[in-house]
Order: structure tokens, then sequence, then C-alpha cells
């Protein structure tokens, strides 16, 4: 496995397909940042940049932050120095116009894209499944009833806080953003195949298969 290769991967795949689980472990195992959108947004808010407070106004306003901003944010965040062994990019692009950006910004840094994963599964399975998904609202931990219980039933492994369900984890309210994601983020995997970076993962196998399928190929792409 060659480490002098920066790996940087787009993680995409429907909500409750597994992101945040498989995000982690990639990011352990192959020693990589993670970003994700809602993380680089509170920094950039809570270091009150520029851009930042150009977010903040928008999103106090209740309005949609514009792309530009965004795309200002990742190229701000894609140019520090601990992203020099590569980068998961969790959350963005989120359409086509971004996938593109996106391109134009890791261009102007002198890299590019090693791969882009996505994790399929049905929609009626992913809708059984967010129905057992509770969190943790004190430190973000999230846990499943059918395949990663916490230890003590309701109750945070991490920091022992009560679990919840959230409002959007709600069938009809996940049904909304099911219908989201296949209308403006799931046209990316046609895109990204096309450039001949996609790798397909069922997201439906257990955490560890899922792991190890996306594990082995990450390695044989670091091998090339």
């Amino acid at each position: 496995m060659n480490r002098n290769k920066a790996l940087n991967i787009i993680l995409l795949g429907p909500p409750a397909s597994g992101k945040g689980t498989q995000s982690e472990l990639i990011c352990n195992e192959f020693d990589i940042v993670h970003i994700s959108t809602g993380d680089m947004f509170r920094a950039a808010i809570s270091n009150k940049t520029e851009l930042g407070l150009e977010a903040s106004s928008y999103i106090q306003a209740g309005k949609l932050v514009p792309d530009s901003v965004t795309n200002g944010l990742v190229k701000e965040r894609l140019a520090l120095d601990d992203v020099k062994n590569g980068f998961l990019l969790d959350g963005f692009p989120r359409t086509v116009n971004q996938a593109d950006e996106l391109e134009s910004i890791l261009s102007s840094l002198n890299t590019s894209l090693t791969a882009v994963i996505s994790l399929v599964a049905d929609d009626d399975e992913l809708i059984s499944r967010i129905s057992s998904r509770r969190v943790c609202l004190k430190c973000g931990a999230s846990y499943s009833l059918k395949n990663k219980k916490p230890k003590v039933d309701n109750i945070c492994d991490n920091c022992s806080s009560t679990l919840v369900q959230r409002e959007d984890d709600k069938e009809e309210s996940f049904k909304v953003r099911l219908e989201d994601y296949q209308k403006k983020t799931f046209p990316l995997v046609e895109y990204y195949k096309k450039k001949g970076i996609l790798y397909e993962v069922n997201a439906l196998l257990s955490i560890d298969e899922v792991f190890d399928q996306i594990k082995d190929f990450l390695k044989r792409k670091l091998d090339e």
C-alpha cells in the first residue's frame, strides 16, 4: 500500500445508508481527514471567517446558503495542511454543479479525486433502518437498534446521556429527505460512473462487510 499517495474520497449514499459509520472507519484506517459540510460550516461560523460570517447571515435569515459560499468554504478547507494524506468529503458535492466546481477546486490545488464510493440500498430497507436509529443530542453519537445497539438500552456509550429519535428520522420526514437525495444527489452516481472512479457497495450488508469491501478497494487504489 503506497501511503505517499494522497487518498481523496467522496462518500455518496442516501440518508441512513451508513455514511457516518463508514466515514469514521475509513478515516481511522487510512489516516485521512473527514470533512463534513456541517462541521465545516460550524467551524467557519465559530471562527468568524469572512465566508463563515456570510454563511451565518443566510442561515440566520432562514435561507439556503448559496453554492458560491459553500464552494468557497470547501476550497478553504481543502487548502489546509492536514489534508496532505488525503480527505473524505461527506455531504459535498450534493449536485452536479457542485461536482463541477469541486473538480475546478482540486485542479487549482494540484490534486484530484482518487475514488467516489457509493453506498447502495433499497428505499424500503432504508425506511425500516431509519426507524431504528437513535442519537445522542449531547455528543452526536449515533446508534441503531438493529445493528449498532448501545451497551445499555437507550443510553449513550460515550457520555451516558439519554438517546432520542430525531424528528427527521421519523418515517414521513425521512421520505422527504430520501426524495430530496434522489432528485439532487443521486445524479452524481452516473456523473462519477462516467469518469470511471465510482465504486458501489451494498449498504445493507453488515457494517464490517461493507467496510471490508471499501478497505480492499481503497488499498488497491493506493497500489495503482
